[in-house]
């Protein structure tokens, strides 16, 4: 009976205990928690990385694509040379790898 009473009178004690150890669990681990906020930073600061990375690529075939468009004859000879090794009688070859 004393436990039960003592229970009682100490319940506003309890509940803010509970309450507060509660709140706590979940501001770390939770859901929204900060452990979730940590990986979720790390996944959007790898993302705007790709973007990053992605935009400079586009960006260069955005430029070859214009040099093939507006017959840049160095650029085509170029890639000629390159995709199918052509090359003249009096020129020499060395492949580079």
């Amino acid at each position: 009976m004393r436990l039960i009473e003592s229970f009682k009178k100490k319940k506003f004690v309890l509940f803010n205990i509970f309450f507060t150890l509660y709140i706590g669990i979940n501001l770390i681990g939770g859901e929204r928690g900060l452990i979730s906020y940590l990986d979720k930073k790390n996944f959007y600061e790898e993302l705007e990385n790709k973007e990053r990375v992605l935009n400079i690529k586009l960006k260069d075939l955005e430029h070859k694509i214009s040099l093939v468009e507006n017959n840049n004859f160095d650029y085509l000879d170029m890639l000629f040379r390159e995709k199918f090794k052509y090359g003249t009688k009096d020129e020499i070859i060395i492949k580079l790898k």
